[in-house]
């Protein structure tokens, strides 16, 4: 029999609503990390694994076929490794540059040119907007808050709206983009829109953000770093740094291209990737020069991120499975295209965007080209809503452990969504209005 003919909704069983329970309490702890001191990745982990526990326990009494949960963990499973996979060649690359104090040497040059806080919150805001794209969220988000963090480590007013400005623009700047963030990655493949609909985005997405960084702004203090030429000389970069920036570069397009041009994972290119790494350091030691040593470098990794990743993917994907997403797709016969998909914003900012826009193309409403831009920018840019509604948060989370918190973002929280209220004006103006794409 097939697949799909033997999934069993199983929401309004006693296995839904248990699992329902131990993912509400669980996201409750996530919350509230810093109240109880709990770190994040435990009760996720937890619900993420016990769910699928359960639900194996409830096929197995009720004498159910497997294959369909079998069936589900394997894709499940598939789904994790690559973003885990492509996490920690991200983050190792991370810690490596920071070993060869290259983030150092960066944080001289803003800082010894006499920058204000302001300033840099700003060019950080910048640079985060337009590498996404390019690159992805994440990464962009994960390098540019070690920047922040290399600038000043104690000022908390100007550490938290800069974490929380680098993370919206990291995501706004990926939703314009088809390679800028996975939701954005999976609509392109999907066939809703082609390389150009998507950049027709740009105008929402960059107005949207200078909304929320114009509001941040203004939590900024005065002042500019500390800096005296007397005393802080110009860091010098260990041997092959720059050789490390290049190689990061290198990586990054190799995974970008080989996806989309020769149909391999993202994080296959990655692991090519973390092998050039290793080999330049071999390079290195076998020069005579000062090497690094690339596992070393990976125990520095956030691998609280990397199981936080784990357990909130298989708790979604428990609830994917038990038949609570696909609640989604009565939204769209509910309230029709255009309200849902700004309501799509919000829910993935409280679950996850990668589950949400999954059910949404497997589901795939009846919608035209505007809707689809609509869906893939609600999606990508709700999770800024949150801190860790994206990937791109709970990088900075792990980055900027105990100063972005969940808490601490969502003091600042209504400077987001009024850029996320800008951003959807703009895009009803320009597509529905207009018709400018």
């Amino acid at each position: 029999m097939h697949e799909s003919m033997e999934m069993i909704n199983l929401a309004n069983t006693w296995v839904g609503w248990v699992s329902l329970a131990v993912f509400v309490i669980a996201y409750y702890f996530i919350a509230t990390e810093e109240q109880y001191e709990i770190n994040k990745a435990k009760p996720a982990l937890f619900a993420g694994t016990f769910m699928f526990m359960l639900i194996g326990i409830y096929y197995t009494i009720n004498g159910l076929d497997p294959l369909p949960m079998h069936n589900e963990l394997e894709h499940l499973i598939l789904e994790i490794a690559e973003i885990f996979f492509f996490l920690l060649v991200a983050m190792t690359y991370i810690e490596t540059l920071i070993e060869r104090r290259v983030f150092d040497l960066m944080k001289y040059k803003l800082v010894s040119k006499g920058y204000t806080y302001k300033k840099l919150f700003w060019l950080t805001g910048l640079l985060a907007f337009f590498i996404s794209p390019v690159a992805d969220n994440l990464t962009t988000a994960l390098i540019l808050s070690t920047v922040l963090y290399t600038i000043d480590k104690e000022k908390i007013n100007f550490l938290v709206p800069g974490a929380i400005n680098i993370v919206v623009a990291a995501n706004a700047g990926g939703a314009w983009s088809p390679f800028g963030d996975i939701t954005t990655l999976m609509a392109w493949t999907a066939g809703k829109g082609e390389f150009v609909d998507f950049l027709y985005l740009f105008p929402t997405s960059v107005i949207g953000w200078g909304v929320t960084a114009f509001l941040l702004s203004l939590y900024v203090p005065k002042g500019e770093p500390h800096f005296d030429a007397t005393t802080e000389k110009k860091p010098e970069l260990k041997d092959g740094g720059m050789g490390v920036v290049y190689l990061g570069g290198l990586t990054i397009v190799i995974a970008v291209l080989g996806h989309q041009f020769f149909h391999f994972p993202a994080m296959w290119g990655m692991m090519f990737g973390l092998a050039l790494l290793k080999l330049h350091s071999v390079r290195l030691q076998k020069t005579g020069r000062q090497h690094f040593d690339i596992y070393v470098n990976m125990q520095k990794v956030e691998n609280d991120t990397l199981l936080f990743f784990f357990g909130i993917l298989s708790a979604v994907g428990a609830l994917h499975f038990l038949g609570f997403l696909e609640y989604i797709h009565h939204l769209y016969d509910l309230v029709g295209a255009t309200t849902a998909n700004i309501g799509v914003g919000f829910i993935s900012a409280i679950i996850d965007n990668v589950p949400v826009m999954s059910a949404i193309l497997k589901s795939s409403p009846n919608m035209g080209i505007d809707q689809w831009m609509l869906v893939t920018l609600t999606a990508g840019i709700g999770g800024s809503l949150i801190s860790f509604g994206s990937a791109a948060g709970v990088g900075v989370m792990g980055r900027l452990r105990g100063i972005y918190t969940f808490g601490s973002h969502l003091k600042l929280a209504w400077t987001v969504l009024a850029g996320y209220i800008v951003s959807m004006i703009i895009w009803y103006v320009q597509f529905e209005i207009m018709g400018l794409y």
